[in-house]
C-alpha cells in the first residue's frame, strides 16, 4: 500500500481552520481517498488532556512551559496515531501542527522560530507534513469571526493584538521561507472559494497519491 499524506491547515484563531478540514474531508472522501481529520493539540487521550491544560484561562504558564507542552502533544499524537495512519496509506488532515508554534511561541511569544523548531523536531522525530495550507486572515477579522461564534475566549485567545500581529508576521516568514510546502490561501473569502482554493494547492500532491495507489 502506497503511503499518505500528511497535509496540515494553519492560521491565526478565526481563519475557518477546522471548517476548511471538515470541507476538504468531505470533499477527499468523495474523491475516493481514504482520509482522517485530527486536530492540534489533540487527536489522542494524553494530547487532549494537555489541550485543556494549555488553554485553561485560569492558569498561568510560562512561555517555555507552553511550548513545552504544545510539544509534548504533538510528540504523542505522532507516536499513536500520525505515523500509523500514514503507513496505512491514509491522507491525514491536522488543524495545526509544528508550524502553530513556531508562530505562536517562536513568534508570539518571542522565544525564537530556531529555538521552537528545535524542541519539536525531537517531539515529532522529524516528521514534516507533505504540504501545509496556510489560511491567511488580518488579526482583527480574527478577532471579529471569534467573537461572531460565540464561544468563551481560551488562554491564547485572550492575547493582546500584539501577540497576534507577531503571530501573522511569522506565519509570513515560514511561507516565504517554504514556498513548496506552505501554500497561502485567502481566508477573508467565502468558504466555498476557500475550499476551491486548497484543491488546487494540493493537486499535484493528491495526483501523486492517486498514480501511487
Amino acid at each position: 500500500m502506497a503511503g499518505g499524506k500528511l497535509i496540515t491547515i494553519e492560521g491565526l484563531d478565526g481563519a475557518g481552520k477546522s471548517t476548511l478540514a471538515r470541507a476538504l474531508a468531505a470533499e477527499l472522501s468523495a474523491r475516493g481517498h481514504a482520509v482522517e481529520v485530527l486536530r492540534e493539540p489533540g487527536g489522542v487521550e494524553l494530547s487532549e488532556r494537555l489541550r485543556a491544560l494549555v488553554k485553561d484561562p485560569s492558569l498561568a504558564i510560562s512561555a517555555r512551559a507552553e511550548a513545552l507542552l504544545y510539544a509534548a502533544a504533538r510528540a504523542e499524537l505522532v507516536e499513536q496515531r500520525l505515523r500509523t495512519r500514514l503507513a496505512d496509506g491514509v491522507l491525514v488532515l491536522v488543524d495545526r501542527f509544528v508550524d502553530s508554534s513556531l508562530a505562536y511561541q517562536g513568534g508570539g511569544r518571542a522565544l525564537g522560530i530556531a529555538a521552537v523548531r528545535a524542541i519539536n523536531l525531537f517531539a515529532t522525530g522529524g516528521l514534516q507534513p507533505d504540504r501545509t495550507l496556510l489560511l491567511r486572515i488580518s488579526p482583527a477579522a480574527g478577532v471579529v469571526r471569534q467573537r461572531e461564534r460565540g464561544c468563551a475566549a481560551d488562554r491564547l485567545e485572550r492575547e493582546d493584538a500584539r501577540f497576534f500581529a507577531a503571530i501573522a508576521a511569522a506565519y509570513d516568514e515560514l511561507a516565504r521561507a517554504e514556498p513548496q510546502r506552505v501554500r497561502t490561501i485567502d481566508a477573508e473569502q467565502p468558504p466555498e472559494q476557500v475550499l476551491r482554493d486548497a484543491l488546487v494547492a494540493l493537486e499535484d500532491l493528491l495526483t501523486v497519491s492517486s498514480t501511487a495507489d
